[in-house]
């Protein structure tokens, strides 16, 4: 690369910074909206939620999200409606893409879901936003209070009594502990690329401990929600997977509810590893695994994983019969560079049934079969690194043809 490729690619990211490819849209009608409406839990503690609901009409299924992010925190309240979250500054998207001024943080999009036929409630965890108390983050005490959002929603006069669970991230990892817990109305969860597991999927990778997101994650959520105790320290205090990140683990074996896991092959050594196990060991016997290697955001509010995620909870919340059950258990994305898949497979399962596993090693030139002699390679860490490469053989077009003909 030269230097006016590097200039390019800075100016770039620059204008991407200033300008990201994120569109706010104003809300719809036909909606009713209740800010702030109080859930008072077991214990006197009162969480706050956010409803969005048809104007008229019967009760209908309720979509939830749960999370110390702060459910207030929406493009309708920033400057001129228009308010775009740090993160897509920081972390631009590689395809445009479109949210309503209600839109949460990594939430479900009012916007989209109520016109559909659903209620969309988003809620304050305890500890963050509005809602009273202090948050103690990946806790039992947290799947708790869950668990009794979802009993209240479905005891509204304009629930039906069904409540999927549906986001991104912290949004994804807070329903596998509820989920395990089996609360009576819950009816589906799809959690869009999630840890399962704190200390192998993210905090210590390979035993490593990480040292960026982490810091930055840990900093953020304490700005928007009273968090106890300082998840950071606790993490640098417990270099081992001991009693404490056990106590932080769901239970994946107990969920039973149906399941839509989101996994990313763009997401390493965060949500990739998590959300492929979480789908590997459920014991739902109803799962289904989307994967893609685009942008966590631009996917998830995108056409196709918007359109995959509505036939799965219509099936499920609303019972209509669109074929859902009869779906492949795997979608499988194939890449060879950029976001953008050469082809989409189905499968029956993950690993895939036919996969053939081969060992490869890091070479100087490349990822190679055989060892060969002792070697080193040098590379600057403010660089891009080092980059080894293996093509895999044949074309990936032809493969997803054979495999559709099969």
């Amino acid at each position: 690369m030269t230097c006016v490729d590097d200039l390019v690619r800075a100016l770039r990211r620059l204008w991407r910074v200033a300008r990201p490819l994120v569109d706010i849209t104003p809300p719809v009608e036909g909606v009713t909206t209740e800010f702030d409406v109080p859930v008072v839990l077991r214990d006197g503690v009162t969480l706050r939620v956010n409803v969005f609901r048809p104007n008229g009409g019967g009760p209908v299924p309720v979509i939830m999200s749960a999370h110390p992010y702060g459910k207030d925190r929406i493009p309708l309240n920033g400057h001129r409606g228009r308010r775009r979250n740090l993160q897509f500054r920081i972390l631009p998207q590689p395809h445009r893409l479109s949210i309503s001024a209600w839109t949460g943080w990594e939430a479900p999009d009012p916007a989209v879901w109520v016109p559909c036929g659903y209620a969309v409630v988003n809620a304050d965890a305890r500890g963050g936003g509005t809602s009273e108390g202090v948050c103690h983050l990946l806790s039992d005490e947290e799947a708790l209070d869950y668990a009794e959002l979802i009993g209240w929603a479905a005891a509204q006069p304009w629930c039906s009594g069904k409540v999927g669970l549906d986001g991104v991230s912290y949004l994804a990892i807070s329903q596998y502990k509820v989920a395990a817990l089996g609360p009576e109305h819950l009816a589906a969860i799809c959690p869009w690329e999630g840890v399962s597991d704190l200390y192998r999927d993210w905090v210590y990778p390979g035993g490593v401990r990480e040292d960026g997101f982490s810091v930055l994650w840990s900093t953020m959520t304490r700005r928007t929600a009273r968090v106890a105790p300082d998840l950071r320290r606790v993490l640098v205090a417990h270099p081992e997977r001991d009693r404490f990140y056990e106590d932080l683990t769901p239970d994946l074996a107990a969920i039973t509810v149906p399941m839509l896991v989101c996994g990313s092959f763009s997401d390493h050594n965060l949500h990739a590893r998590g959300s492929f196990e979480a789908f590997r060991r459920a014991g739902s016997t109803e799962k289904w695994l989307y994967t893609h290697r685009s942008g966590k955001w631009s996917q998830y509010y995108g056409a196709d994983a918007t359109e995959t995620r509505a036939a799965f909870f219509d099936h499920y919340l609303r019972g209509v019969d669109n074929g859902w059950q009869r779906r492949p258990a795997v979608r499988l994305a194939i890449h060879e560079r950029g976001p953008d898949p050469v082809a989409v497979l189905e499968e029956p399962a993950w690993p895939p049934p036919d996969l053939e596993w081969a060992t490869r090693f890091l070479t100087p030139g490349g990822l190679c079969a055989d060892p060969g002699p002792s070697s080193s390679v040098a590379y600057a860490n403010a660089g891009e690194g080092a980059v080894f490469e293996w093509t895999l053989p044949g074309d990936p077009a032809a493969r997803s043809a054979a495999r559709t003909a099969r």
